[in-house]
């Protein structure tokens, strides 16, 4: 495996960064979760957009312009001979010292980036859909660590993944501090509601998924009622179907939150009409290259 570090391309074994990197040490940086679906890396250009909004946010500067990024994530990608991968680009604010102070990180930022496979979920949970819980651990306000920012510190999202374990189940519903609906661990949430499809709005803490849009535009081209709501448990528990969405995770169906049947129980007609025409975007959308 090539893994791409600082402008370089070098072997798994080689890839290494200083243990005083902030990123490392603080979780000090961003990151993207990228796709590729036989020689097309889906959404690639709002994957980069969202990276390099994140790390304005942070105030962290890329040592690359987005055009060069890009081209350095299909360098990875072609490197490994990779036709379906999912990429993981990070971005730290590089080496600095034990303190806090950003202004110690004097070198430029760390940019590392890795194609592999992966697989979140069996493919059973696919067809038959997958349970869900509600957990203790509210997610993050925007006063504290804006959501919106793909920060290297997950620990919110951790915790949450951890509860969940814990109770059974391999995805968490988390909600915001005022008790609404957010999202999941890693992914987005819709439901079903009397023909409407619904989704909380990003005020509400939940990241602007790049999945997420794509399904709402498909819902504009398939002429579905779709929009994005406040709503809570009580709204997911007497909705006709829910399905999460997320890069890794692509589109998967919930059929039980906390003990509930959603629905009958199984994929309702709206997810699966969705997931036939988002496999059918992921086959033209983004950049195309070549191995």
């Amino acid at each position: 495996m090539k893994i791409y570090l600082n402008g370089r391309l070098v072997e798994k074994s080689e890839a290494k960064i200083s243990v005083f990197d902030h990123g490392f040490l603080y979780g000090d940086g961003v990151f993207e979760g990228i796709r590729s679906y036989d020689c097309l890396v889906f959404k690639l250009q709002e994957h980069i957009e969202r990276l390099y909004d994140s790390a304005k946010s942070i105030m962290l500067n890329i040592p690359l312009t987005k055009k060069a990024m890009t081209e350095a994530v299909v360098k990875t990608l072609k490197a490994n001979r990779l036709r379906d991968a999912y990429i993981r680009l990070v971005v730290s604010r590089g080496e600095g010292d034990l303190g806090l102070d950003p202004r110690k990180c004097r070198g430029n930022a760390t940019v590392v980036i890795i194609a592999d496979s992966i697989t979140l979920y069996p493919e059973s949970l696919y067809k038959n859909g997958m349970a869900i819980i509600t957990v203790p651990t509210v997610r993050n306000i925007a006063e504290a660590l804006n959501p919106q920012i793909k920060s290297l510190n997950y620990l919110n999202n951790i915790m949450a993944k951890i509860e969940a374990v814990n109770g059974g189940c391999q995805e968490a519903l988390m909600l915001n501090s005022l008790g609404f609906v957010c999202e999941c661990t890693g992914d987005n949430i819709f439901i079903v509601r009397k023909g409407t499809l619904m989704t909380p709005p990003i005020s509400m803490g939940a990241l602007e998924g790049i999945t997420r849009n794509a399904v709402l535009d498909i819902a504009e081209k398939l002429t579905l009622d779709a929009k994005e709501n406040i709503f809570t448990r009580h709204d997911i528990f007497i909705s006709e179907e829910c399905f999460l969405t997320g890069t890794a995770a692509e589109l998967i169906p919930v059929v039980k939150v906390d003990g509930r049947l959603i629905g009958a129980g199984l994929p309702g007609p709206v997810t699966r009409r969705i997931l036939a025409e988002f496999k059918k975007m992921t086959k033209k959308d983004g950049v195309k290259y070549s191995v």
